[in-house]
């Protein structure tokens, strides 16, 4: 009989604990740890906090950053906000969307929407790349707080793959298309409107 009874009060007593993950909306545990661990090592916030960029921003940066023209931007601009996909169509009124990732001195910091409505003489559909070069800090500050648009008649260099590219700044900012096929009578970049979100 005693030897059934232990068994049996384990049985009962599972129920009475959690079994749920323990969920948090940050990135780490903040365990507060003054000293080492038994084994010598301490755990690293700041790298528990690196956020990795989207597998589509970081495909597309790759090719970006093998065109040759562009090398002198990466070396110089602040940060970049890379958009791998938007979408545009126009018949009279064009509509563009897209999403993208803004980086801050090479590491990811957020994630920025695209949206551009354009009117005038344009008609069929494309797909295309861009990025932003921000020359410095405030002209990123200025994109990250949001509500960041483009005047109408803005405009930005729209190159196919392989081919070189060069643009220069304008208010802090240097603008690149990058064609992905389809057809379309106007490249402008007049009217987009960003937001932005932090990660």
């Amino acid at each position: 009989m005693r030897k059934l009874l232990l068994p049996l009060l384990i049985i009962l007593s599972i129920p009475l604990f959690d079994s749920r993950p323990i969920k948090s909306n940050n990135y780490y545990y903040d365990l507060d740890l003054p000293t080492k661990l038994i084994s010598g090592w301490k755990p690293s916030k700041t790298k528990s906090l690196d956020k990795k960029a989207n597998f589509k921003t970081v495909d597309a940066l790759q090719k970006l950053k093998r065109i040759r023209r562009l090398k002198p931007y990466f070396k110089e601009a602040k940060g970049y906000a890379v958009f791998p996909n938007i979408n545009k169509a126009g018949f009279v009124l064009g509509i563009a969307r897209g999403n993208g990732e803004v980086f801050d001195n090479g590491k990811v910091i957020g994630s920025t929407t695209l949206t551009q409505f354009s009117y005038g003489f344009q008609l069929g559909a494309q797909a295309f790349s861009q990025i932003i070069f921000f020359q410095n800090q405030r002209d990123l500050d200025r994109f990250t707080e949001g509500n960041f648009e483009f005047g109408a008649s803005a405009s930005a260099a729209l190159i196919t793959e392989g081919v070189n590219a060069s643009a220069d700044y304008s208010n802090g900012v240097a603008v690149m298309t990058f064609s992905k096929g389809g057809l379309m009578y106007e490249a402008s970049i007049g009217g987009q409107k960003f937001n932005f979100q932090s990660y």
